[in-house]
């Protein structure tokens, strides 16, 4: 349908939702076939979001859009004895759960086409985390997407040009109006692409914190319980999981030191908090999907597969059917491997010291991240270069006892003077007596697809 049709015009779809009206779903089919096929231009796009960031939708409304969405492109296709799964996360500090998740999801038996974003902002991107690897492809076609899932059993790549094309103009124009933060549309992009991937079984990472999009723990539940309604309405059998999202995860930040820590999770070492986020989003899944009965054997299990060393071996399949050489790729995977013989290591470590005794009782991601931006590992705008090699390695752990003049963190760098930065690394570190340091899991909260939550 399109507006040649005397039916309904654009300019009278974006009244109607301007002036709080509801969308039919025969409307908000003809306002995204417009997206889709470049009918309606870009400047009523930009309206149209800019009311339902207004206006808001109803939950029918928000469904529709998120169908209509799906369908705008091609949707994937599987044998029926596939376990299909895949987990989204709203996005972190050091968060590189995805990368030992996959892998031990596959040696499980699963299969995981993980479809992942680029970093934007202070939020790391996956994509980018694995193009730190000299050869990885991100981008793969709908058929080798099948047959690396085929093969291996996992892969993470980018959205193909014919998967949810409307959510690439749409998320664009968002990011041009600063509509990017309206529920609605947050939700219909996120389930509409993990809808048109034919998943059995997906888990949702709901972060808050200083560091996140939601920043306490009532408005990330409202997002989550949005986002499950709407994956399980779409036929996608949908659970979250809400964590904290204050410190970095893990001991490192920076695409390619993130990769490294990464690597040595699945080699069965690596933080505690990082294994904490793996397995409690895999075994949810595996629980979900009917693998494992419980939620506890399905943690379990992922935490199995990271210590014999089965998602070790997923992961260095997944990199050969990706693009890497297979030495590269072995070479990385090795127990004894100095990880920069293969990925470019940044011309300067500057290590700050603590400046005073006591404990660690905080570190905060979001200063954190917001430097190394600065210093070349994020980017302002889609498209931008950024410098993998940029990164941050915390040698300090919480609540740990520190004395004045201890090293806390290497900062790997390409420019000849961090002075500027050093105000703003040192206000990172929190330090104080140890009584008031209290330890708390990522993990906060389970959503169901039932919607009964499990603390």
């Amino acid at each position: 349908m399109s507006s040649k049709d005397n039916t309904i015009s654009f300019p009278e779809l974006i009244k109607l939702k301007r002036d709080g009206g509801q969308l039919s779903r025969v409307e908000i089919s003809t306002f995204v076939q417009g997206v889709t096929s470049g009918a309606i231009q870009k400047s009523q796009i930009g309206a149209m979001l800019m009311a339902i960031w207004q206006k808001g939708m109803t939950d029918e409304e928000t469904l529709a859009m998120t169908r209509e969405m799906m369908n705008s492109g091609e949707t994937f296709k599987w044998p029926k004895e596939w376990l299909v799964v895949d987990k989204h996360s709203t996005g972190g500090v050091g968060d590189k759960v995805s990368l030992p998740l996959a892998p031990a999801l596959a040696a499980c038996g699963c299969k995981v086409p993980m479809i992942s974003g680029r970093g934007l902002a202070h939020t790391g991107g996956t994509l980018d985390k694995l193009e730190s690897i000299p050869g990885f492809k991100v981008n793969q076609s709908v058929e080798q997407v099948k047959q690396i899932l085929e093969d291996v059993g996992c892969c993470i790549v980018g959205q193909t040009e014919r998967l949810v094309p409307a959510d690439r103009v749409l998320y664009a124009i968002r990011d041009a109006t600063s509509t990017v933060d309206s529920l609605p549309l947050i939700i219909s992009s996120i389930i509409s692409k993990k809808g048109a991937e034919g998943l059995s079984a997906l888990v949702l990472d709901v972060k808050f914190g200083r560091a996140a999009l939601y920043k306490d723990l009532n408005s990330a539940r409202r997002l989550a319980q949005s986002l499950v309604t709407a994956g399980n309405k779409l036929g996608v059998k949908t659970g979250a999981v809400l964590s904290r999202m204050d410190a970095p995860i893990g001991q490192s930040v920076g695409n390619a030191v993130e990769v490294c820590e990464a690597l040595e999770c699945l080699k069965g070492r690596g933080s505690d908090d990082l294994k904490e986020l793996v397995t409690n989003l895999g075994g949810y899944l595996l629980w979900m999907c009917g693998h494992s009965g419980t939620l506890e054997s399905g943690k379990t299990e992922i935490a199995v597969k990271l210590e014999n060393g089965e998602a070790l071996k997923k992961f260095e399949a997944m990199l050969v059917a990706q693009g890497v050489s297979a030495d590269d790729a072995h070479s990385l995977c090795s127990n004894e491997t100095d990880y920069f013989e293969h990925m470019k290591r940044a011309a300067h470590q500057t290590e700050l010291e603590v400046l005073d005794d006591g404990a660690v009782l905080d570190i905060d991601g979001l200063a954190l991240a917001e430097v190394l931006h600065k210093l070349g590992a994020g980017r302002t705008k889609s498209g931008e270069e950024i410098d993998h090699s940029v990164g941050a390695e915390i040698l300090v752990e919480m609540g740990q006892q520190v004395q004045k003049g201890q090293s806390w963190i290497r900062i790997h760098h390409n420019c000849p003077n961090l002075n500027p930065h050093y105000s703003d690394l040192q206000k990172a570190l929190v330090i104080g007596s140890h009584d008031k340091y209290e330890t708390v899991s990522r993990v906060a909260e389970f959503i169901h697809p039932d919607n009964h939550n499990m603390s």
